[in-house]
C-alpha cells in the first residue's frame, strides 16, 4: 500500500527525550512520514545467507511497503529488486521462495534474468524498435551484508551498513556463535499480526521490566533452574544505546560470550541432550552445542525492523498504522547435530510459536497498548524508567540497568532525527 503524507505533525510536537504523545501510535500522517524517511532511507533487513544458499534460489519479502525479490544470481551475486514488471506493474513472482532460472510475468511473459536483467519479450516486434530491453530492468535497490544478515535500502546515498551497524557489529558477532563452529541458518518461521503500531513491538525487544509479569506462564512452565536464570529484572543485566536507534539488552551476562566458561555446569534441561551427543563429539564440543541450543544471554534490537532476540530473528513489517505483521524465524546449527537442531526448534515452540507461553502473551499486551492508546487526549507515554540512573558505556553511548527504557529512548532518538531531517546518517 502506498502511504499518502497529508500533513503530519511537527514530530517534535509528539516526542520528548522521556515521553511520547499517544498518537505516535495512531496517526495515519505521521505513519505515512515513517515510511517515506526511515523505510526507504535506512538500511532495512531482508534475509540471511542461508534463505537463498545456492545460485537461482530466491524469496520474496518487503522493504517497508514495497514488495521485493531477494534473489541468489550465477555468479552468487545477491540482488534485492521491486517485484514490478517494468511493462504494466503486475509481480513477476508470487512464491515465497525457490529456485529459478529466471522471473516470468504471468501476464505479458516479460522474462527477468536473477539479477532483474530483462531477458526476454514475446512478440518484440510489435514495438516497431521502439524497446530498449537494457533499460528496463527489474529496479534494483542497493544491497549489503554483515555476518550473513542481508540488507537493502532505496537510498544510495546514505553511508555503508558498516557505518550504520556501528557499535552494534561485535554483537552481531556473539549472536552468531550459536552456530557452535557451524553456520548459522535460518530452520523456518512463523508469522502473525497484531493489531498495533510497528513501535509497540519495537519497543518491546528491549523492556525486561515487563517479563515477570507478562510472561508468568512461561516462567511457570519451565523447572526451578530455568525460572532463576530468567529471574533477570535483579540482576546484574544492562541494556546499551548502540547508536543509529540500535540497542542491546544483556539479560544473562554469564551468556553474553558463548564460547566463554565452557567448564560451567551444564543446565539440568539440557543434560540428556549433552548425554545424546557425547556418543559422537568430544566433552568441549557437546559444550559449545549444548551453549548454542539455550541461546544468547541477550537481545539485540537493530533499527528499524530486526531483533537478534536470544535464539531468533524477529523481523517487524508495519503495514498500517495500526496493523503491524510480525516474523519469528528459527535459527540453528547449519551441519550441526539433528538433535540439537531439532531441540532448539521445541524451545522455540514452547515460548515464541503460536501455542507458545511468550509470544501470545506479549501480542495481548500490544494489543492493548494499542486500545489504551485512544482513551483521553494529551496523556503521554512514559519513556523515563532508570533515566536518572544512567552512566556511559565502552562507547560512549547510555546504559542503565536492565529494566530501563534506555533502548526504547534509543530508537526514538534515532525516530525523531530521521523524521526532522537531522539525521547524518
Amino acid at each position: 500500500m502506498e502511504h499518502i503524507m497529508t500533513n503530519p505533525p511537527d514530530p517534535r510536537t509528539v516526542l520528548a527525550p522521556d515521553r511520547a504523545d499517544g498518537s505516535i501510535y495512531s496517526d495515519p500522517a505521521l505513519f505515512a512520514l515513517e515510511m517515506d524517511r526511515i523505510f526507504m532511507h535506512h538500511w532495512i533487513w531482508v534475509a540471511h545467507d542461508s534463505d537463498i544458499p545456492e545460485p537461482g534460489d530466491f524469496i520474496t519479502t518487503f522493504v517497508g511497503a514495497h514488495p521485493v525479490i531477494v534473489s541468489r544470481d550465477r555468479k552468487g551475486t545477491v540482488h534485492v529488486m521491486l517485484n514490478r514488471c517494468r511493462h504494466r506493474a503486475a509481480t513477476v513472482c508470487e512464491k515465497a521462495k525457490g529456485s529459478t532460472a529466471s522471473f516470468v510475468c504471468p501476464y505479458h511473459g516479460w522474462a527477468y534474468g536473477l539479477d532483474g536483467a530483462l531477458r526476454g519479450v514475446p512478440h518484440v516486434d510489435g514495438y516497431d524498435g521502439q524497446l530498449d530491453k537494457a533499460s528496463l530492468p527489474l529496479v534494483n535497490l542497493r544491497v549489503a551484508d554483515y555476518q550473513g544478515l542481508i540488507f537493502a535500502t532505496f537510498d544510495h546515498a546514505i553511508p555503508d551498513l558498516d557505518n550504520w551497524l556501528g557499535a552494534a557489529k561485535p554483537w552481531i558477532d556473539l549472536f552468531m556463535k550459536q552456530g557452535a563452529g557451524w553456520p548459522v541458518k535460518t530452520m523456518g518461521e512463523h508469522k502473525f499480526t497484531f493489531p498495533g503500531n510497528w513501535k509497540i513491538q519495537l519497543e518491546n525487544t528491549t523492556d525486561a521490566y515487563h517479563f515477570p509479569i507478562v510472561h508468568k506462564s512461561f516462567l511457570d512452565s519451565v523447572d526451578h533452574e530455568t525460572q532463576d536464570t530468567f529471574n533477570f529484572v535483579e540482576g546484574d543485566g544492562f541494556v546499551e544505546d548502540l547508536g543509529h536507534g540500535h540497542s542491546v539488552m544483556v539479560m544473562i551476562p554469564e551468556l553474553v560470550d558463548l564460547e566463554a566458561d565452557l567448564d560451567a555446569p551444564i543446565p539440568e534441561r539440557f543434560r540428556e541432550l549433552a548425554a545424546a551427543l557425547s556418543h559422537d563429539h568430544p566433552p568441549g564440543q557437546v559444550r559449545r552445542i549444548v551453549r548454542a541450543v539455550g541461546g544468547t544471554g541477550f537481545n539485540l534490537n537493530l533499527f528499524p525492523n530486526l531483533a537478534c532476540s536470544m535464539a531468533f530473528f524477529r523481523v517487524l513489517r508495519p503495514l498500517d498504522v495500526t496493523q503491524t505483521e510480525i516474523r519469528h524465524i528459527a535459527i540453528g546449527m547449519d551441519g550441526g547435530p539433528d538433535i540439537a537442531n531439532q531441540m532448539r526448534l521445541r524451545l522455540h515452540e514452547h515460548f515464541q510459536g503460536p501455542m507458545g507461553f511468550g509470544t501470545p502473551d506479549d501480542s495481548e499486551a500490544w494489543d492493548r497498548v494499542q486500545r489504551g492508546s485512544h482513551a483521553g487526549r494529551g496523556i503521554p507515554v512514559l519513556l523515563n524508567r532508570g533515566l536518572g540512573g544512567e552512566t556511559q558505556g565502552p562507547d560512549g553511548h547510555p546504559r542503565g540497568d536492565v529494566s530501563a527504557e534506555t533502548g526504547m529512548r534509543a530508537a526514538y532518538r534515532q525516530w525523531l532525527a530521521t523524521l526532522t531531517g537531522e539525521d547524518a546518517a
